[in-house]
This record gives structure tokens, sequence and C-alpha cells, in this order.
């Protein structure tokens, strides 16, 4: 059977994801911290940001996933949890920016290593879940617009470097509909509207669009794009922010 692995898989946009792929007839693997994800068939937790630091702990997680896809062939790999610590150029600790690299940057790269091999034999791809950061940011977000950026950069490399046998590709949302996101405006849904109506669209997505992306990126329908990256973002990277 096909499976798909999908980290951040209990936040608003990774349940939607795990629920595309299984919808798209893949046996979804769901990885997060601190509570079970749903929409997927199998679940474990694993701490990303101690996957970059402490080798006894990658090395069992690497292993917890390799027991968790069995005798499955690995369609795809999503990478995307993040973490979004802000704080300007002024405030920001090294502690506070190597997290963000670690879990926003490393950890992607060396979960392709890991399955790298699975992927090459089943012909799969990877879908990086970046942000509209990695182009266009505000201020408070040096930390993680670099490190979105950087995955943007990363996903380009890696398709010129392994893109004969496994297709690396990115997606760029813009706000996004999550539980999360609309915590932050609760009580306040004026400013909801007015992010809406910067949108060209005139609206927010919803996780449920950037699940559907990711599903197409991953098919064959998609097998000549590679080292793309796909703005999910109701055409706000087009606007210019100009007075009237």
């Amino acid at each position: 059977m096909r499976a798909a692995v999908i980290t951040g898989a209990a936040g608003g946009i990774g349940t939607a994801l795990c629920r595309g792929f299984r919808d798209a007839g893949c046996r979804t693997i769901g990885i997060d911290t601190g509570k079970a994800a749903g929409g997927c068939d199998a679940w474990f937790e694993l701490d990303l940001e101690r996957l970059c630091t402490d080798d006894d702990y990658r090395h069992l997680g690497f292993e917890r996933l390799s027991t968790a896809l069995g005798d499955d062939d690995l369609h795809v790999l999503v990478n995307n949890a993040a973490v979004q610590i802000l704080g300007g150029t002024g405030e920001l600790t090294a502690a506070a920016w190597q997290r963000t690299l670690n879990v926003n940057l490393l950890a992607p790269f060396l979960l392709a290593q890991c399955v790298l091999g699975r992927l090459q034999a089943a012909r799969g791809s990877i879908v990086n879940i970046a942000s509209i950061h990695a182009a266009l940011t505000k201020p408070g977000f040096v930390a993680y617009a670099t490190s979105k950026a950087a995955l943007v950069g990363m996903t380009r490399s890696m398709a010129v470097d392994i893109g004969r046998a496994v297709r690396v590709n990115a997606i760029c949302p813009a706000a996004i509909a999550t539980p999360m996101l609309l915590e932050g405006f609760a009580g306040n849904a004026a400013a909801l509207t007015e992010l809406a109506e910067m949108h060209p669209a005139g609206r927010i997505g919803t996780p449920e669009e950037v699940a559907q992306a990711a599903v197409f990126l991953a098919s064959a329908q998609a097998g000549f794009i590679n080292g793309a990256v796909l703005g999910i973002d109701g055409g706000i990277n087009s606007r210019l922010h100009d007075p009237l």
C-alpha cells in the first residue's frame, strides 16, 4: 500500500493533509508532539528539535518511523511542522533562532535523508509546507521568515540533487483559516474581515485547499513538476500596498 508521512499532523493544516492523502488512497502516518493527530491511520510522537540535537533520539525516532511504515511504499513525505517564534532583530535570542532553524529547516532535511531510499524505490516525492513569509514578510518575523526562505531554497536544491528519482516541491500559503489563526482573532471579527479583504480573492484560505494542492503535487498528474514553489495565497503575493 502507498503511505504518506506527515509532520505537524495535529494542527489545522496537518489534519487536513492527513485526511486529504487518506482520501487519495494513502495510509497516512502522522507525526506530532503533545496530542494525537486526527484524520490519520497511524500516529507517533516525535520532538523535531530533539531530533536535530540528540543523536540517540534521532536514531530511535528513525527506527520508529521505519516500523510505522512497515512494508508500505512511501508515496510522499510532507514536511508541515513548524514553529513561529516572533521577535525583532534586536530581541531574538540565539536559542530562539536555533530552535526555529532546527524545527523548520534541519528536521525536514534529516527526515528526507531518513526516508530517501524508500522514496527512491517508490518514485515518491517530498512536499515542503513553507510560507508566504519566504518572500514577503513583516516586522517581528525575522527567524520564521528566514527559515521559510531557506526551506524554499532547500526545496529547489534537493530537486536538482535527487530529482531524477524523487520530486521535491513546496507550497507557500498565505493566511489560512486554521483553529490557531481564528483563535488569534477571537472577539475581533473586524480585524479578521480586514485580513480577508487584503487578499485579492477577498477571503483567507482553508486547510483543505492546502491539502488538495499537496495531494496534487504528490500525484502522477504532477509528474513533471519538480522544484516548484506553489503559492496558495489568494493573490496577495501580487498586491502592492501603496496608498490609494
